[in-house]
């Protein structure tokens, strides 16, 4: 079987199946994981440096409410968290700043167009009705053009056939339910869901800093799914997916202007989606898509907000493979506006071209590269490119590199200066500029029951965009070094374990000082086993003291340890319970400076299919 058939057949199960599904004690899964929408050309994780697949089998076993909850695991991500229970979170990949990464659901870009760095806020994104996330790190705007300076976060809903119900309650006097209906079948699918989650929280503001009122979160997702083969040559599929949420937050009252209890509240309705069509003609696989991503955010507090954006992006994709070279190309046009709330308005567009292929001109040796033209409608045009290579060295060693530059044009905040109270003129913003470089060695064991991975890498971010002064300005390069380290074992009697650590050395390099809430040290363990009807995982997760601001001033914020419980007993091929604990050393601790997160907490739940 050549490599581009194997890799085609795994993309074709791994898509509606778990990419770990296995019996309890039985052999591995015989086909190697595979990421499939964040490089475009489906690909060998083992054979990508920086990628990534959580499927739905660690999301359930790492009792994952949020998108949040589990991204904190992955080497090289921190979650910037100012609060829990739909406190606003964001992402810095290896180091680079929120906004640096692209984040994708079913394929449509969902980046908020109206933050200040167009960064997606992961903190109430609920992973009821996500089957898969892949994580592409290191610069990738040759593959998704501005956004991607960091790396790609790709989700993928779900596609059910029957009827799934899920409860779940605990602490907080929190709940949780999601119900979805479909139907599967070879050439169709069809399904709709419903989640709502409402907790009402611990206090946003640490509570050891003598806050004490609660701050909830109320959010409902509704979506729909479908897809529909007319001929072997001719299919459609789509989604939608639509989320409104309210969540209690906490300010900087005056006078003493310190973080502390306030009545603040958010409210947000966002919806996404895409229309796709697909053509095979001429021994190539065409697609032909409309994605939409619309956004209303409103802040109620001493300095009321309200903010409207919209994206739209429109692609053609062709596949295909010709004399041994897989390749993709297409063409994409994708505007975005938004509404400020101090009344500006802005408007970007950019038109691209782009194409990647893969070669293998020898047995063992894949190369992959990929070009792409970005011409934006207002800061000029830019080429991305990136190159990588795997070799095979025998014994289950995989040696792999990738090199990749990347930028990111104004946000529509920075390109119309919003809050800016120095006089104009301001300085002309020109887009903010990546290089990044990885290499990777991993290995893994012929029964596939071991297997290991280290990455070492390099980031540098050049005229990065800063507030400074009253104004926006090209000033700041910055630079990580890290390191990577992953792997897994199946160990007798059903257990498993899962390690992965990452060192960041992420500055600043006008100041040389470090960057702001990037932790030196991070990593965690789950140790996993499986039973004919009982399964149970634990894992600790440690980041270490990291610089941060408690709003006006730089701190360190201390390191911590915590610890969190899941188990499951199947009761019968319908029924299944389910119960968590989190943090079992009621370890106090930050995720930001300031912000609290909960103490000790247990949840039990119900799962039936039919």
């Amino acid at each position: 079987m050549s490599r581009t058939l194997l890799l085609t057949t795994a993309a074709a199960v791994l898509l509606p199946l778990s990419a770990h599904a296995r019996a309890p004690d039985g052999p591995a899964d015989p086909l190697p994981e595979v990421v499939v929408t964040a490089t475009r050309l489906p690909a060998i994780v083992q054979d990508t440096p920086g990628a990534r697949v959580i499927d739905r089998e660690a999301i359930d076993r790492r009792g994952a409410v949020f998108a949040a909850d589990i991204l904190a695991d992955v080497p090289g991500l921190s979650v910037v968290r100012s609060g829990a229970f739909g406190g606003v979170a964001q992402v810095r990949m290896r180091g680079a700043g929120p906004g640096k990464t692209l984040v994708l659901v079913d394929g449509a870009p969902v980046n908020d167009p109206a933050e200040v760095n167009g960064a997606f806020d992961f903190g109430g994104f609920d992973l009821a009705d996500i089957e898969r996330i892949e994580v592409l790190s290191g610069p990738q705007s040759s593959l998704w053009g501005s956004d991607a300076i960091g790396g790609v976060i790709a989700f993928t809903t779900r596609e059910t056939d029957g009827v799934a119900l899920d409860l779940e309650a605990g602490s907080f006097d929190s709940r949780r339910g999601r119900l979805a209906v479909g139907s599967v079948g070879a050439n169709r699918a069809l399904g709709a869901w419903v989640s709502h989650v409402a907790t009402d929280g611990v206090s946003a503001a640490d509570a050891r800093d003598g806050n004490a009122e609660r701050d909830g979160l109320t959010s409902t997702t509704v979506g729909a799914k479908g897809r529909y083969a007319v001929s072997p040559a001719l299919s459609v599929d789509g989604s939608l997916r639509w989320t409104d949420a309210e969540v209690d937050l906490d300010g900087y009252p005056a006078p003493a202007f310190v973080l502390a209890d306030t009545p603040d509240r958010q409210a947000s309705e966002q919806w996404s989606g895409f229309g796709r069509l697909h053509l095979s003609a001429f021994g190539v696989e065409h697609q032909f898509s409309l994605s939409a991503h619309d956004l209303t955010r409103e802040t109620a507090s001493d300095f009321p907000t309200l903010f409207d954006a919209s994206r739209r992006a429109w692609r053609w994709q062709a596949a295909g493979a010709a004399r041994g070279v897989d390749f993709v190309l297409g063409a994409e046009r994708e505007d975005t506006e938004g509404r400020l709330s101090t009344g500006l308005t802005g408007e970007l567009g950019t038109t691209s071209a782009f194409a990647t292929a893969r070669v293998e001109p020898l047995a063992r040796l894949s190369l992959t590269g990929a070009l792409r033209r970005d011409a934006t409608d207002d800061f000029g045009a830019r080429t991305t490119g990136r190159l990588s290579a795997a070799y095979d060295a025998g014994a289950g060693v995989i040696l792999s590199a990738a090199w990749g530059t990347g930028f990111k044009a104004p946000s529509i905040s920075q390109a119309v200066c919003d809050y800016c109270f120095a006089p104009p003129p301001w300085p002309e913003l020109v887009p903010e500029t990546a290089e990044g470089f990885e290499a990777a060695i991993g290995w893994r064991a012929a029964d596939r029951r071991l297997e290991g991975r280290a990455t070492l890498y390099r980031l540098k971010v050049e005229d990065q965009i800063s507030y400074v002064a009253g104004r926006y300005v090209n000033i700041a390069e910055t630079a990580t070094d890290g390191v990577e380290l992953e792997g897994r074992a199946r160990l007798a009697g059903g257990f498993d374990l899962t390690l992965a650590y990452a060192w960041t050395d992420a500055r600043d390099e006008t100041t040389g000082a470090r960057l702001l809430r990037v932790p030196e040290h991070a990593g965690s363990a789950t140790l996993g086993w499986s039973g004919e009807r009982l399964s149970a995982a634990v894992t600790v997760r440690a980041e270490g003291d990291q610089d941060d601001s408690d709003g006006f001033a730089p701190v360190v914020r201390d390191g911590f340890v915590v610890a969190n419980l899941t188990g499951s007993w199947t009761l019968t091929e319908q029924v299944t319970l389910t119960a968590r604990l989190e943090n079992l050393t009621d370890e106090a601790h930050q995720q930001v400076f300031g912000y609290g997160e909960p103490g000790r907490s247990a949840y039990v739940g119900l799962r039936l299919r039919y």
